[in-house]
């Protein structure tokens, strides 16, 4: 048998290899990877033909090729990767300097809150000296008013009558005449500059009668009256009345706060007393 001068056809030198895993680009899509790629090149190489040997196309030209194509298909992909990476380099390029901003403001607002905190502790040391020096003052005006009432007795209990209210100058006189003559006796002046009701108009629904302030010429005499109506009951044609320091409306609404002590104390048979400018 002549020995036959054909080609021996190229072996198949497709090896039994485990198909890799495949890669995920950015935009989902799975491509292959190297080693199936070569495969399938070998698979689909054209065999050389009978004869010459002589073929339109050579593996080794098509494996030229598809090595230029893949060539080409992972410098589009790297293209790609790069365009994408540029953007992410971008993008966080950006996120810094928003983050340096951001830092810059935090940081501004940590002094401006500092500088505020400050202010306020300034604003409050001040508003505690206000208020120190707006008590201090208060208490000074109501001391100044108290001692320009020094002359003045509040008398409690005059009825609500035309004749009264007329002649309240005439009718200090008599209280005084009727509860303690010897001021009289001894020469005190008993004269008053003016004497008058509080508060000037009369209120329908209040059924006790309106107090009587009366200014006396002379303190010596005012302190005098005061003591008797201290030491016994004051009375006018018989009728109950109570004489005392004529004083701020605020130093009186003070002295409310000795009510109840009063109260009890006079269950006692005791007759408690405060005299300015006495505190609680």
């Amino acid at each position: 048998m002549a020995n036959s001068t054909e080609p021996q056809k190229p072996q198949n030198t497709k090896k039994n290899k485990k198909k890799g895993a495949t890669l995920d680009t950015f935009y989902g899509a799975k491509i292959q990877n190297t080693e199936q790629i070569e495969d399938n090149i070998k698979e689909n190489a054209p065999k050389p033909s009978k004869g010459n040997g002589n073929s339109p196309q050579t593996y080794e030209e098509f494996e030229s090729e598809m090595t230029k194509k893949m060539e080409a298909f992972w410098e589009e992909k790297l293209e790609i990767m790069q365009k994408k990476f540029t953007h992410l380099q971008k993008r966080y390029d950006e996120t810094e300097k928003e983050n340096q901003a951001l830092k810059a403001r935090i940081r501004q607002l940590e002094d401006n809150d500092r500088v505020k905190e400050q202010e306020l502790i300034k604003q409050s040391q001040n508003t505690k000296k206000l208020e120190e020096n707006i008590k201090y003052l208060t208490d000074k005006v109501i001391d100044l008013e108290n001692r320009g009432r020094r002359e003045n007795l509040r008398i409690i209990g005059f009825p609500e009558k035309p004749e009264i209210n007329t002649k309240l100058d005439m009718v200090i006189q008599d209280i005084i005449k009727e509860n303690c003559p010897e001021i009289l006796e001894q020469g005190g002046n008993t004269a008053t500059d003016r004497a008058h009701r509080t508060p000037s108009t009369l209120n329908p629904q209040k059924t006790t009668p309106r107090n009587v302030i009366a200014k006396f010429q002379s303190y010596q005499t005012k302190e005098k009256i005061l003591q008797e109506a201290r030491k016994r009951q004051f009375r006018y044609k018989g009728m109950p009345i109570r004489v005392s320091q004529d004083l701020a409306s605020s130093t009186l609404n003070d002295r409310k706060a000795w009510n109840m002590i009063f109260r009890k104390v006079r269950e006692l048979g005791l007759q408690p007393r405060v005299s300015y400018p006495a505190k609680l």
